[in-house]
């Protein structure tokens, strides 16, 4: 069974926590047990899992443990790593969320710090815990600590997702700067980054490429999605670009690290409730990973791993057959006009792990085309991926749509598409795009142009068929491919 969208058995990859080293990306992440905690207990761990090539992973298991029950890092959440004088050393959150861990009824959060020469066995350094000053900042959101040599500075300098105590309730949220020379005792400073945006930036990340400096965060007050600003200064100003996020609501908490030549971000895909496409999305899921691609103009944009997409390399033959308007077919392409009504062909049955490309180009006022995933033999029922040229956006849609009701799902009104998963990206009438999609079981990624990404889960549609669609429009899709994985399995 392959694995490339990483989920551990009984459990699931919350936040993920990189490094690169020798070759290996060695990527810590937050273990959730969620409904196995009865049998595994309470309280939250850093698992290890390596990987060269974002195909096969190997399970590291439980790498920093926390605490007991009466200790503050009965939860051991988000932090960074980094190498400095000889020796390894890991900075995370420190929460229990009951007493004497808190003050008035809420748990406090802390910084705490273990060390280690070989980034195999950790010694945590109690002694060096801390945290907020209870003046500038609240006490109980002080989390996700990454640190970093200043070279200008001349310090350590750790930013953290934090809380202003004055100011609008949710307006409140910061990016916290403390400086250390030792790695062991820290000042707290003045906000590295308050833009009163939000409740809070979390997992807040930084890096540089060329003359441009990255700040990545999570934020899940207006939406929940990870963001980046940029500048050409720590001081800033930090610059918000057009499009400012890596993907959109089922890419989480992600955190960038590179090899030296390329650079990725590792978040994850949530869950959903009951498995079902219209429950509630839920913290934890699989590993994703985007390489993140720099542009002249500094931007940045996401596109597949080459890797993982090299990976799919058996191409699977297919043939247009049933649909609905029509359709100009000849070997590998597909076209058809349908200017004023919706037009849909399918190409034959989906493996349950595939990926799809086409080139596709539309004319002017189409309002949309796309691609259709498990659709039923009459395609009536499927997932769309659609590109809207008249909204500038890749948008995540199924028909038909529901909600969930008193005592049962019922089949809602004319909702336009599911909320929070949609991708801007600017389009252009006779301008040929590139869509790649990915599926594995329930998760889906999906590249458009080799510039956005848009990750989503499909639930209730286990199988069916899959093509193209146009909805008062004209397109065609061209060099269309199925492709599966090259080997049977990918082990883990």
């Amino acid at each position: 069974m392959s694995n490339l969208f990483y989920k551990p058995d009984k459990a699931w990859v919350g936040d993920l926590i990189p490094f690169y080293k020798d070759g290996t990306y060695r990527l810590f992440y937050l273990h959730d047990w969620r409904e196995n905690k009865e049998t595994y207990g309470e309280g939250t761990s850093w698992f290890e899992l390596r990987t060269s090539d974002f195909v096969k992973y190997e399970e590291m298991g439980e790498t920093l443990k926390h605490g007991r029950i009466d200790e503050q890092d009965m939860n051991c959440y988000t932090g960074s790593i980094l190498e400095a004088n000889g020796e390894y050393h890991l900075f995370y959150t420190g929460k229990n969320l009951y007493s004497p861990f808190c003050e008035d009824g809420v748990p406090l959060e802390c910084v705490m710090h273990a060390v280690s020469k070989d980034m195999e066995t950790w010694t945590k350094l109690p002694e060096d815990t801390f945290y907020s000053d209870g003046i500038r900042y609240e006490r109980h959101d002080w989390r996700d600590p990454f640190v970093f040599w200043n070279e200008e500075a001349g310090e350590y300098w750790m930013l953290l997702a934090a809380r202003l105590k004055e100011g609008p309730s949710r307006r409140r949220g910061c990016i916290a700067l403390c400086s250390s020379k030792d790695l062991k005792s820290w000042e707290i400073r003045e906000p590295f980054w308050d833009p009163k945006l939000y409740v809070t930036h979390e997992c807040p990340d930084l890096f540089r490429i060329g003359e441009w400096w990255y700040l990545v965060y999570s934020t899940f007050s207006d939406r929940f999605v990870t963001h980046y600003r940029m500048s050409k200064s720590l001081s800033g100003p930090w610059e918000a670009p057009k499009h400012d996020a890596f993907d959109g609501r089922a890419f989480y908490a992600a955190k960038t690290w590179g090899d030296g030549e390329k650079r990725y971000a590792f978040g994850w895909v949530p869950s959903k409730e009951n498995e079902n496409d219209f429950s509630d999305w839920q913290w934890a899921g699989n590993l994703v990973v985007h390489e993140v691609v720099q542009q002249p103009d500094g931007t940045l944009t996401v596109r597949i791993p080459d890797t993982l997409d090299q990976h799919f390399g058996t191409q699977q033959h297919f043939q247009f057959h049933s649909r609905i308007g029509e359709w100009r077919t000849a070997g590998n392409s597909a076209a058809v006009e349908a200017d004023e009504t919706f037009a849909c062909i399918s190409a034959g049955a989906m493996p349950s792990t595939c990926k799809i490309t086409a080139n596709v180009t539309f004319t002017d006022h189409t309002r949309g085309c796309g691609v259709m995933l498990r659709a039923s033999d009459d395609m009536d029922e499927c997932y769309y991926i659609r590109i809207e040229p008249m909204h500038n956006r890749l948008v995540f849609d199924c028909w038909p749509r529901r909600v969930k009701g008193e005592a049962q799902w019922h089949i809602a009104g004319d909702k336009p598409y599911a909320v929070e998963l949609e991708t801007p990206i600017d389009l252009k009438a006779g301008t040929t795009y590139t869509i790649q999609i990915l599926v594995e079981n329930s998760v889906c990624v999906v590249y458009l142009n080799h510039q956005v990404a848009m990750t989503t889960r499909l639930y209730n549609m286990k199988e069916g068929n899959w093509g193209f669609f146009v909805q008062e429009g004209r397109a065609a899709f061209e060099q269309v491919e199925l492709s599966v994985l090259n080997h049977k399995e990918v082990t883990q």
